[in-house]
Formats: structure tokens, C-alpha cells, sequence
């Protein structure tokens, strides 16, 4: 009897086993392009439970000089960060100066919205891994002929059924799952470096902002104690009788407008460097003053030589993979259409009489109607509409290339001719002007024009050389890379 059981545990175990396998997940992510490279990366870890809890407080830790791996400029890129040893940098809020180098760094290590999408590519991941497995098998247990009269009543003359019954999928399906699967995976990591260099040039303009703003603190500062000044001078020429009173009214005025200018800009530093804070998740910036220059520009070069970038950049890039995923869709609908068939085994065995018998089967589904040609069609229409969706893209983005190229264009010309001749001569003009009027040489609406010239010039110039970079910013994120030497706005005075 044990000898014809033998079968019976062969078939068990061959239906049991197959299929059986662990498979390792492994996160997979695209090279990252050129721009920001260099930076140290947050990486989710493999498993939820290896976090040890939310990030602390930030407001509750005592200030200190933020200092972050790979802020040398000559450093190499380091292995992507684990949450596990980046628990420093994630609790650590910068004070003092900020150059652009940290804030960039500390944002990559802590933007949410970035770290959000690191998640995305592990759920991507597990939807691989559960892909690659193959269906369980399903163990049933029957028993018959209980209940009934006579001996039929109790189990001695029971029937019991043992089965063991597994499904066998036909065509590749589960190699065609993995390979679907094992694209959305790819895609999430292209996502994921859209979403960095997006988040690159986002704390990028932010920083420039903050930048441009303490510029113009700065300088109507320095305005209004030219102003002061000219007040005191109005004044004792009034008390002198050599003006009229009504050109003292008219410098309080003039002074009360500076004045009105110099709050603005307090206004405006302020909100930028509560949206500088927020590129890493802080709620109130801690930090004193931003370090660059904004006056650090170069010859551009041709629009040609960028355009030969464009297919590295990462919308465009992921349009290969995209392509392939939507290929393998087609072909898993198509292996869909091919019926699995399900293959069953195991024993019988008859209380009443002690005998065991073996029992197979096969299940095949009959498929009439639905041969999944709705679901081949589906697959065949997405395959299309997405090659025409990336012609689409890469017009855009052609177009949006020219337009950013176009802009910084006019804003380096429009500050080479505010810098080397609008500025100079302005301020030549004031000062003149100023030595005229204490002179009695020329009168205070004169004055008072200059003085205006200069104002509208320097805050002109201010804004022209932030349009400038954050459309230098702008061009950088399209193409992935940096277009000349000056990506962090390094100020000497600060390294």
C-alpha cells in the first residue's frame, strides 16, 4: 500500500513545489544626469520598519553651522544615502550662511515631495517582485458520504478526498508580467529623476530670489541714507534761504518714498527665504544671508550646441521606456488570449473498505466568446496614441528650449548693457548732479531726477541678473546639464 502512495506524494510535491522561489527586490534607478550629480541622494530603505520614527522637531534643536557631505567642490558623487545615515543631515536646520551648494544638498536629502517619489519606485519595485512569482497552489479537502442512514450516518463509510491542484499559465504570461512590471519600474526611476532636477531648479530660483532680494534691501539701504543725507542738505540751503521751503517738502517726500521701496524689499527677502526654507521641508529659516554673486555670467553658447542634449533630458529619455512598456503590454493582452489550463491530483480514499485510490484532472476554460480581444485592442490603441504622444513631448520640449534660450538671451544682453553702460553712467550722473546742487549750480528737480535714474537702474539690474539665472536655470533643466562654470553662484568671499 505505501509503495502505490508513492505516486501520490510525487504528484503532491511536483504541484506544491513548482513555482516556488524567493526573489530579491533590488531598486533600480537611471543614471542621474550631469546636473546636481554630485549631490548625495535620500534612498528609502528596502523595508518600512528600518525607520526609527519620524524626523524630530526642527524647531526644537539647537542651532548649528549646517555642514553637508560633498559641499567640496572637487568631491566625487557618493553612494545614494540610506535613511539610516542620514539622520545628522535630516535634523540638522542651516544657520549662518548659506551657500547655494548646501542649499541644494540639504534639499535633495529632505524635500518631502522628492522623498515621496524615492517611495514610489519601491511600491514599483514590490509590483515586480510580485510579478515574478507564480500562482500558489490550492489545496482541497472533501468529505463525502457522511450523514446519510446506517453505516452512512458516522464516518466509518466516508469518502475523503485529498486534492492538490495547480494553475499552469501558457504563452510567457508570467515572464510578460515580469517584464511589464519590471518597466514601470524603470519609468518611476526616470520619474524620480525628473522629479530631482525639477526640485534642482526649483531651490535653485528660490535661492536666487533670496538673493536678488537682499540685494535690494542693500542697496535702498544705501539710498536712503543718500537720502538722509540729501535731506540735511536741503535743509541748511532752505535755513540759508538759497531754496525755497517747498524743495524741503519735496526731499521729505522723495525720502518717504525710498523709505516706502526699502520696506518692500524687507517684505520680499523675507517670503523668498520662507520659500528657500521650504525646498527641504523647514518651516522659518534659520539662516542669516545667502552667499553669491548674482553679477556671475558668461557668453552663452549657440543654441545648436545645447539642442544635441535634448535627448538625454528626462522626459524625453524615458519615451524609449515607455515605448517598450507599451510593447509588452500588447504582447501580455496577446498572451492573454491563449487559455491556461488548471492540472489537479491527489487521492481518494473509501473508510468503508480501506482502499486508496489516486485521482487527476485537467481544467481548461472554454473560450467561445471572449477570446480577450477587447483587452488586445485596449493595448494596441495606447501603443499608438503613445507614439503620437511623443512626438508631441519632444515638440514641446523643443519649443520650450528655445523660448527659455530666447529669454536668457535677452536678459544677458539687457544686463551687459545695464552693467557696462546704463549703471556707470547713472551713477557718474547722480554724483555730479549732487556736487552741482551743494554748489548751487543746479536745482533740486535735477537732483531729485538723478537720484530716480539711479534707483530705477540699480533695481533694474537687480531683476535683469535674476531673470538671467533663473532662465540659465530654466535652459539647465531641460538639457540636464550645467551650461557654463558658474552652476552655484560661488561667491570668494565666502569659500
Amino acid at each position: 500500500m505505501r509503495m502505490k502512495l508513492i505516486p501520490v506524494f510525487i504528484v503532491l510535491c511536483v504541484l506544491a513545489g513548482s513555482g516556488c522561489g524567493r526573489q530579491r527586490a533590488a531598486i533600480a534607478l537611471p543614471e542621474p544626469r550631469p546636473l546636481g550629480g554630485e549631490f548625495d541622494l535620500y534612498q528609502t530603505p528596502v523595508r518600512p520598519a528600518e525607520i526609527a520614527g519620524d524626523t524630530p522637531d526642527l524647531q526644537r534643536l539647537p542651532a548649528r553651522s549646517m555642514e553637508v557631505a560633498g559641499d567640496h567642490p572637487d568631491s566625487h558623487r557618493p553612494p545614494a544615502r540610506s535613511a539610516g545615515n542620514t539622520r545628522d543631515s535630516l535634523t540638522i536646520e542651516p544657520s549662518g550662511i548659506l551657500t547655494m551648494r548646501q542649499a541644494l544638498a540639504l534639499a535633495l536629502l529632505r524635500n518631502p515631495r522628492l522623498r515621496s517619489y524615492s517611495w514610489k519606485v519601491r511600491e514599483t519595485e514590490a509590483r515586480r517582485l510580485e510579478a515574478s512569482l507564480r500562482p500558489n497552489p490550492e489545496l482541497a479537502i472533501e468529505v463525502e458520504e457522511v450523514g446519510g442512514p446506517g453505516k452512512r450516518r458516522e464516518f466509518d463509510g466516508a469518502l475523503f478526498t485529498l486534492q492538490l491542484s495547480r494553475l499552469i499559465e501558457l504563452g510567457g504570461k508570467r515572464g510578460k508580467r515580469e517584464r511589464l512590471a519590471s518597466l514601470d519600474n524603470a519609468l518611476a526611476g526616470w520619474d524620480y529623476e525628473s522629479a530631482r532636477i525639477d526640485l534642482l531648479t526649483e531651490v535653485t530660483k528660490s535661492f536666487v530670489a533670496v538673493l536678488a532680494a537682499q540685494q535690494k534691501k542693500d542697496f535702498t539701504e544705501e539710498l536712503l541714507r543718500l537720502s538722509e543725507k540729501l535731506m540735511d542738505a536741503v535743509s541748511i540751503r532752505v535755513e540759508a534761504g538759497k531754496d525755497s521751503p517747498l524743495e524741503e517738502t519735496k526731499a521729505a517726500v522723495a525720502h518717504s518714498s525710498i523709505r516706502i521701496e526699502h520696506q518692500r524689499a524687507l517684505r520680499e527677502l523675507e517670503l523668498s527665504r520662507k520659500r528657500l526654507c521650504s525646498t527641504w521641508g523647514g518651516d522659518q529659516p534659520r539662516f542669516e544671508v545667502v552667499a553669491g554673486k548674482l553679477d556671475t555670467f558668461s557668453p552663452l553658447p549657440p543654441l545648436d550646441s545645447l539642442t544635441r542634449w535634448l535627448g538625454e533630458s528626462p522626459p524625453v529619455a524615458r519615451w524609449s521606456l515607455e515605448m517598450d512598456k507599451r510593447r509588452a503590454a500588447l504582447e501580455l493582452e496577446r498572451a492573454k488570449a491563449l487559455p491556461d489550463f488548471t492540472l489537479s491530483g491527489g487521492m481518494q480514499r473509501f473508510n468503508d473498505t480501506g482502499e486508496n485510490l489516486l485521482i487527476f484532472g485537467i481544467s481548461i476554460p472554454l473560450q467561445l466568446s471572449n477570446r480577450n480581444q477587447a483587452g488586445k485592442r485596449l493595448a494596441a490603441y495606447e501603443l499608438a496614441g503613445a507614439g503620437e504622444s511623443r512626438k508631441a513631448d519632444e515638440t514641446r520640449i523643443r519649443i520650450a528650449l528655445t523660448a527659455a534660450y530666447t529669454e536668457l538671451a535677452g536678459a544677458y544682453q539687457e544686463a551687459l548693457e545695464l552693467r557696462d553702460h546704463v549703471l556707470l553712467g547713472a551713477r557718474s550722473v547722480f554724483d555730479r548732479s549732487m556736487l552741482s546742487y551743494r554748489e548751487g549750480k543746479l536745482d533740486y528737480l535735477h537732483l531729485l531726477d538723478a537720484q530716480r535714474t539711479l534707483f530705477d537702474a540699480r533695481i533694474r539690474y537687480i531683476e535683469v541678473l535674476a531673470e538671467y539665472h533663473k532662465a540659465k536655470t530654466d535652459v539647465e533643466r531641460i538639457i540636464g546639464r550645467s551650461i557654463d562654470d558658474n552652476k552655484y553662484l560661488s561667491s570668494e568671499d565666502y569659500e
